[in-house]
């Protein structure tokens, strides 16, 4: 027989039966998922449908919820669904710890990360990628948060220090607290991280500790750009009394292979994980997203679910796992996850706002760019759930006699008499008379030189920080504090997609010049 459970919110109103179908195999009613195998034709379905047609009168109430007895013609269908099971388990944040894995050597998005660990790679202007997750904690009101860190940290420990202890930002009985990749006694304690679930091991000691009271542990990654409400992913967690779920989106053929894809059952169970398939296996993946909400033509350009890489364990399955079930297993998207999906219930949360993974050059080069246009998919103002950053208390942007287009200009820079069109224009830049600067993403400079120093330096026929007079930029990456001379011209004239020119200051990834951190480019140069 057909067979359903319905939690329907007391105080809301009867949603539409007709806009939700009953055909689907995953529907909600008032907010709450409803769990069964949905047949158009059943008996009790029908019913239902009166049902909820009824007037307020025949609504059965308790504490949070409405409950109903669903029955057929035949009393051994009978289908009771009782009051107590709707009593929802709220998620206490205090209850909840989350990690946010600083990340391995950063291959995919080097020269950027040449000295700096990923999570620490500037975006959006004066942001660095690290303030993404820290600030959607924040604003879900999770305060127990822990950085990993392993690979050129120096710059990222700095961040979180000058910008999450103290400031004005409150973590209540809370805290931030940074976990360096060290070596303890033993054979396996000589070990650096092996990996994102390796990592989370080394320091599992430190999580179980009873007197943080830690129930469910988030996973975050520090390359990502979304913005997200953590809470609604615990509470759908707890919701399905799931051991791990997985907060996953719909993906194009172009980046499916990119990211760990799954497959659902009915009830939103991961029922298969694939890690970055190829071929036969990419193809063997391909699910129908209508069922996530998508129309027919979104789902025909997105056949693919992905897993953002965001995960939540129940606490006692995290330490399963990765203490004795699988004590070699070293990560979380290729071991970890696989093999839970075989042994625990694992579920799906689809994310249906805006997220990227900004892992490599150019999804970080176009992320960046998006930024710029007039109504963009994600933008970093949002006075209810801000996104935080180091106070640098810079002063205003000087602009004098420019064309600025589709940009974002940061604080304390100087432009004269320059051009700046779809472009990021980093803290701290200067761009000199007759600059022209077109689909460029500049990362800034962390320091300033005087008007006296800049002079002093073009006296010596030597570059100062920032973009000399006349230089013409195009399609490219600026790192921090890289020097520019005068009459340059860095457009990639000759469409190279992939080259390696440290000694002359450039790498060229995916057709995008970047220009290294502290790198001088002299006068004339033409890239």
């Amino acid at each position: 027989m057909d067979s359903c459970c319905v939690a329907l919110r007391s105080n809301s109103h009867l949603v539409n039966a007709r806009k939700t179908g009953y055909g689907n195999v995953d529907n909600t009613f008032l907010g709450e998922r409803t769990r069964g195998s949905f047949s158009k034709n059943s008996i009790w379905v029908n019913q239902l449908k009166n049902s909820l047609r009824a007037d307020d009168k025949k609504e059965k109430k308790i504490k949070s919820g409405a409950f109903a007895v669903l029955t057929s013609n035949n009393p051994r269908e009978a289908v009771a669904v009782k009051p107590g099971r709707f009593e929802r388990q709220r998620v206490d944040p205090k209850n909840v710890a989350s990690i946010i894995l600083g990340g391995g050597p950063g291959t995919h998005l080097f020269p950027l990360t040449k000295r700096a660990a990923t999570p620490a790679v500037p975006v959006g202007g004066c942001y660095k990628l690290i303030d993404i997750p820290m600030s959607n904690c924040i604003n879900s009101g999770i305060n127990k948060i822990f950085v990993l860190t392993q690979f050129n940290s120096a710059s990222l420990n700095r961040h979180i220090s000058r910008t999450y202890y103290g400031n004005g930002i409150n973590f209540g009985d809370g805290f931030v607290e940074v976990l360096a990749a060290t070596q303890t006694s033993g054979e396996e304690g000589k070990k650096w991280f092996q990996g994102t679930a390796d990592a989370v091991r080394q320091f599992i000691w430190l999580f179980e500790d009873a007197k943080m009271n830690i129930e469910n542990v988030m996973i975050l990654c520090g390359d990502h750009l979304y913005r997200m409400d953590y809470m609604e992913f615990l509470q759908t967690h707890v919701d399905n009394n799931a051991d791990i779920t997985i907060s996953c989106v719909p993906v194009d053929n172009s980046r499916a292979s990119d990211y760990g894809l799954v497959k659902m059952d009915g009830r939103g169970r991961i029922v298969q994980f694939a890690e970055k398939p190829t071929g036969a296996d990419l193809k063997a993946m391909q699910t129908d997203t209508t069922l996530l909400g998508l129309s027919p033509q979104e789902a025909l350009g997105s056949p693919y679910i992905a897993s953002m890489g965001v995960y939540v364990f129940k606490m006692d399955v995290l330490l399963k796992l990765l203490r004795w079930r699988y004590p070699t297993s070293n990560d979380f998207g290729s071991e970890i996850i696989p093999a839970a999906v075989k042994e625990h219930d694992v579920q799906a949360y689809i994310f249906k706002d805006y997220w990227e993974d900004i892992g490599t050059i150019k999804s970080f080069y176009e992320a960046n760019l998006a930024l710029t246009e007039e109504f963009p998919k994600f933008e970093f103002y949002d006075p209810k759930t801000p996104f935080y950053t180091s106070p640098l208390y810079l002063p205003p942007t000087k602009i004098d006699k420019c064309r600025i287009k589709d940009a974002i200009i940061s604080h304390g820079c100087f432009l004269r008499e320059c051009s700046v069109q779809h472009s990021i224009v980093g803290e701290r830049s200067r761009l000199d008379y007759g600059v022209d600067l077109q689909d460029t993403v500049m990362l800034g400079a962390d320091y300033y030189q005087t008007e006296s120093e800049i002079a002093s330096l073009l006296a010596d026929g030597k570059v100062p920080i920032g973009i000399g007079r006349n230089t013409k930029i195009k399609n490219c990456i600026i790192d921090k504090n890289a020097k520019i001379g005068q009459d340059v011209v860095i457009v990639n004239k000759d469409d190279v997609q992939e080259a390696d020119r440290p000694e002359e200051g450039f790498y060229i990834r995916s057709g995008i010049t970047i220009i290294m951190e502290k790198a001088t480019i002299a006068d004339g140069t033409v890239i």
